[in-house]
C-alpha cells in the first residue's frame, strides 16, 4: 500500500499541480488542533463552494527555443479539388491566408490525385492538371508570404488500375470481395497492413522531398477515427477479430510503426521536418491515445463540426479536453469546417457564421490552435465566399491576443477518466451494449459537469501514475467497465493517498481483455460486492428509496430532496449485496402501463443504490446504475442534482475557480504565460443539442473568483472579445471581478506582475 504522504510528496517533487495536497495538510492541522471542520450545510447556503488556492506557477518558458510548430497559432486550408488547377487563382489564395495571418497552410499532394507531375506508379494525375505543377506553385506562393507548408496526402483510397496490379492492397469483406468507397465506387479502400503503406506512401513522400521545400507531411483519412477497421484480406484474416482488445493493440502497434517510418522519411531532407496523421475521434479515438500522445508532435484533431452521431454543440471542447489528457502540452489543432457539416451536408456551402465561430471559440477555449478549412476554390457566380470574412476577422482577433492563448496548464480539481478501451470495445456480444451506449454515458457526465461549471479535465486510463492524478481532488469513473489490475491498483493507491473517487454501474467489472471478473476490480475500494448480473428496465426503471425519514437533515448528497422519499434510478444496474446503514436502497422496477399496475410489488429492499465511504481525507461514491447515461437520456433534474451533490460531497465542495451567473456555460481556466485566462462558452441556445447556432442568446453578469498563489499580484483584467479592461478587487490573494455580459464567448485575461 502506498503511503499517502509519500504519494503527495512524489507529485510535489515532479512539479505536478497538487492543490488538494495543501487541503490535506490543512485538514490534518485542524484535526491536530481540534479546530471545527467545514460545514457542508454552510457551503450549500453559500452556493459557491470553497475556493482553494491555485497551485504555484510553473517556470516561464523561452518561446523562441521551442520548435517551429509549437509557435503556430493559426492554420488555414483550402482543401483542393480535382478541378481547382483549372479555376483557382493561386496568388489570391495565398493572399487570403496571409491576410488572415495564418502561420501555416495545408497544400494537397494526395495519394488519390496528384497535384503535381508525379512519376510514382498509380499516383493518378487529375484530369485538369495537364502537366502543371500546381502543388509547387502553391508552395512557392505560400513561402513567398512567410507561411509554412504542410504536404497533405490521403492514403486511404486508390483507383482500379492500382487494384488490378496490386490486389493485395485492398481491404476485403468477409466473403473476400473488395471494399469500395460508398460514394465513389471506383475507389477501393486500402489496407493499412498491406505493402501499400510500406511502399507506395513512402515513394510519394520521397518524391515530394526531392522536388519541394515543405515543412512537414500529413496523412488525411488514416488512421481511422472513432472505430477500428474491419478487413478480411490475406493479412488481416490472420489477425484477431477487429472488435477485440488484442486487435486494438496490434492496430496501435501498426499505426505507430508506420508513423515512425514516415517521420524518418520526412527528416531525410530536413531534420526539423516531421510526420503526423489524422487524429481525433474524441474519447473513442482510433489508436491508443496515450501511446499516440507520446509519439505525435502535432495532434490533428479532425473534429470538423457537429454530426448526426455527435449533435451536441460542445463536441469541439470535448475533443480539446481529450488532447489535454494525452499530450503534456504538445501542439494540437482542431479542424473547423466552414462548410456545411452534418448528414446530409453540403461540402461547398458555408454553414451559419454563429456555428462556425462557436467551433473556433471552443478550439481556443479548450487549448487547441484554431484551424479553418473549406473545400474547393470554384470561381464564378456560384462561389460562396461568406466564410472568408468570418475566418479573417477571427484569425486577426486571435493574433492580437496570442500571448493569452499560450497555455501552460489547465486549472482543474476534478478528473474524468475517459476509458478509451471501454469506449471502443465495450459494445458487442460480451456486454450486449450498442456503440452509442458509451457515447450517451460520456455526454451525460459532460453535460452534468457543465451545468455546475465544475473545473475538470479528462484523464486517460493509461495515464494514472501518481504524478499525473495527485493534482485532482476527485476522479470520476463514468462506467469505465474495462480496467486492468494495474489500473485498479493505481486508483486504489490514489484513494489511499487521500483522493476521492466516484464510479458507476460496471466500472472495473471487466479486465483489459474484456474478460468479466467475478466481482468488481475496485470492490474493496468502494466497499461493494456484486450480487447478480446487470438488470435492465421493463417499464419503470428502479427507484431509489431514501432511508432517512427527514431528508432535510439527511446526508449531503440528498440536499434538495426534503419532500420525497423516492428518487429516480438508472435504466440499468448491477445488483449489490446489502451494506450496513444504506443511504439509498433499490425499489425494483415495475410496469408503467397499465396505470393500475404502476406500483411497486416489492416496496422496500436492502439492496443499496448508492454506497458512500469516508476514507480519511478521501471519499468514495458508487452508483449501482448507469446514472450518467440515464440522466443524458431523460434530462431528469433529480438525477442531475444527485450527481452534483455527490461531486460536491466528494470534493468537500472545493473549487479552483468560481464563476456564478445565468446561462448554460462551459468554463475553462488556464495558467498562461502572462497570468491566467478564464474562458466562458455560452451554450444557452435552442440549438445547443441539434442543428447549428443561428443566433446568440446573451447572458447577464458573470461573477468570477480565484484565489491566487502567494506573492502573485494582478496588473490588469481584460476581456479579450469585448476588448475592454475590467475593474477588479483583491482581498489578500482572493481575486474578484465581474464580466458584465456574455455573448457567445468571452475570455477574461488576468495579467500578473
Amino acid at each position: 500500500m502506498i503511503n499517502r504522504r509519500k504519494f503527495i510528496q512524489s507529485s510535489l517533487t515532479s512539479g505536478a499541480a497538487v492543490p488538494f495536497a495543501s487541503a490535506l495538510r490543512g485538514l490534518e492541522a485542524q484535526a491536530e488542533t481540534g479546530a471545527k471542520q467545514f460545514s457542508w450545510s454552510e457551503s450549500m447556503a453559500a452556493g459557491g463552494g470553497v475556493l482553494v488556492t491555485l497551485p504555484e506557477r510553473e517556470p516561464a518558458r523561452d518561446m523562441s527555443s521551442l520548435p517551429w510548430h509549437m509557435r503556430v497559432r493559426r492554420v488555414g486550408q483550402t482543401n483542393m479539388t480535382e478541378h481547382d488547377p483549372a479555376v483557382m487563382n493561386i496568388e489570391e489564395w495565398a493572399d487570403f491566408w496571409h491576410s488572415a495571418q495564418a502561420d501555416v497552410v495545408f497544400v494537397s499532394v494526395t495519394g488519390i490525385l496528384a497535384f503535381y507531375p508525379s512519376k510514382v506508379p498509380f499516383h493518378k494525375h487529375g484530369k485538369f492538371l495537364n502537366g502543371r505543377d500546381f502543388f509547387g506553385e502553391c508552395v512557392t506562393a505560400a513561402r513567398k508570404r512567410g507561411m509554412r507548408v504542410v504536404a497533405r496526402m490521403s492514403p486511404d483510397l486508390n483507383w482500379p488500375d492500382a487494384l488490378a496490379a496490386h490486389p493485395e492492397w485492398a481491404m476485403r469483406h468477409r466473403d473476400g470481395s473488395v471494399q469500395h468507397n460508398g460514394q465513389e465506387p471506383r475507389l477501393f479502400k486500402t489496407c493499412m497492413f498491406s505493402s501499400y503503406m510500406d511502399d507506395y506512401v513512402p515513394a510519394i513522400m520521397r518524391e515530394i522531398n526531392s522536388l519541394y521545400e515543405v515543412d512537414c507531411f500529413y496523412t488525411n483519412g488514416w488512421p481511422p477515427l472513432g472505430s477500428l477497421p474491419d478487413c478480411h484480406c490475406a493479412i488481416c484474416s490472420k489477425l484477431p477479430s477487429s472488435d477485440t482488445p488484442a486487435y486494438w493493440r496490434i492496430f496501435t502497434d501498426r499505426v505507430l510503426e508506420l508513423w515512425a517510418k514516415y517521420d524518418a522519411i520526412a527528416k531525410e531532407k530536413n531534420p526539423e521536418s516531421f510526420f503526423f496523421a489524422n487524429s481525433g475521434g474524441n474519447v473513442r479515438g482510433g489508436p491508443n491515445l496515450a501511446r499516440l500522445g507520446e509519439t505525435a508532435k502535432w495532434f490533428q484533431a479532425d473534429n470538423q463540426g457537429r454530426t448526426w452521431e455527435e449533435p451536441e454543440v460542445w463536441g469541439c471542447s470535448l475533443q480539446g479536453r481529450v488532447c489535454n489528457a494525452v499530450l503534456d502540452g504538445k501542439f494540437a489543432a482542431n479542424v473547423t469546417a466552414a462548410y456545411s457539416t452534418g448528414s446530409p451536408g453540403w461540402r461547398n456551402l458555408s454553414k451559419s457564421a454563429e456555428e462556425t465561430r462557436m467551433w473556433l471559440n471552443e478550439t481556443l477555449a479548450s487549448g487547441m490552435a484554431p484551424y479553418l478549412h473549406f473545400v474547393g476554390a470554384e470561381g464564378g457566380a456560384g462561389l460562396d465566399l461568406r466564410w472568408q470574412d468570418l475566418g479573417k476577422e477571427y484569425f486577426r482577433w486571435t493574433a492580437k491576443h496570442d500571448r493569452h492563448f499560450a497555455n501552460r496548464r489547465s486549472i482543474a480539481n476534478i478528473g474524468v477518466v475517459i476509458g478509451q478501451s471501454t469506449q471502443l470495445l465495450y459494445s458487442g456480444p460480451a456486454t450486449a451494449r450498442t456503440r452509442h451506449y458509451m457515447r450517451e454515458t460520456t455526454q451525460g457526465i459532460y453535460d452534468a459537469l457543465l451545468w455546475r461549471r465544475f473545473a475538470f479535465d479528462f484523464v486517460h486510463e493509461d495515464r494514472l501514475e501518481p504524478e499525473r492524478i495527485a493534482r485532482y481532488r476527485a476522479l470520476v469513473l463514468p462506467n469505465v467497465a474495462m480496467l486492468s489490475d494495474r489500473q485498479c491498483q493505481q486508483l486504489r493507491d490514489y484513494v489511499n493517498a487521500g483522493g476521492s473517487l466516484m464510479g458507476s454501474f460496471e466500472t472495473s467489472l471487466y479486465d483489459e481483455n474484456l474478460k468479466p471478473r467475478a466481482n468488481f476490480g475496485l470492490a474493496d475500494v468502494f466497499g461493494i460486492s456484486k450480487a447478480g448480473e446487470a438488470v435492465g428496465t421493463n417499464g419503470n426503471p428502479y427507484y431509489a428509496w431514501i432511508e432517512q425519514e427527514n431528508a432535510a437533515r439527511a446526508h449531503a448528497i440528498l440536499a434538495g430532496f426534503a419532500d420525497t422519499r423516492w428518487l429516480p434510478g438508472a435504466e440499468n444496474r448491477v445488483p449489490l449485496n446489502p451494506i450496513a446503514d444504506p443511504l439509498l436502497t433499490v425499489v425494483p422496477g415495475f410496469v408503467r402501463y397499465p396505470p393500475e399496475l404502476a406500483y411497486p410489488p416489492v416496496p422496500h429492499t436492502t439492496e443499496p443504490a448508492v454506497v458512500l465511504r469516508d476514507k480519511g481525507a478521501g471519499r468514495t461514491a458508487w452508483f449501482s446504475g448507469d446514472v450518467e447515461r440515464t440522466y443524458w437520456l431523460t434530462g431528469h433534474g433529480d438525477l442531475l442534482r444527485l450527481i452534483h451533490n455527490t461531486l460536491r460531497w466528494l470534493t468537500r465542495d472545493e473549487r479552483m475557480v468560481i464563476v456564478e451567473g445565468p446561462g448554460f456555460v462551459e468554463m475553462f481556466c488556464w495558467e498562461t504565460d502572462p497570468g491566467y485566462a478564464v474562458h466562458l462558452l455560452n451554450y444557452t441556445n435552442p440549438n445547443t443539442h441539434h442543428g447549428w447556432l443561428r443566433s446568440v442568446v446573451s447572458q447577464g453578469p458573470q461573477q468570477v473568483r480565484m484565489n491566487l498563489p502567494s506573492g502573485v499580484r494582478v496588473k490588469t483584467v481584460d476581456l479579450l472579445r469585448s476588448e475592454v479592461s475590467l475593474p477588479f478587487k483583491m482581498n489578500g490573494q482572493d481575486l474578484r471581478f465581474t464580466i458584465p455580459s456574455l455573448d457567445d464567448y468571452e475570455v477574461a485575461a488576468v495579467t500578473i506582475t
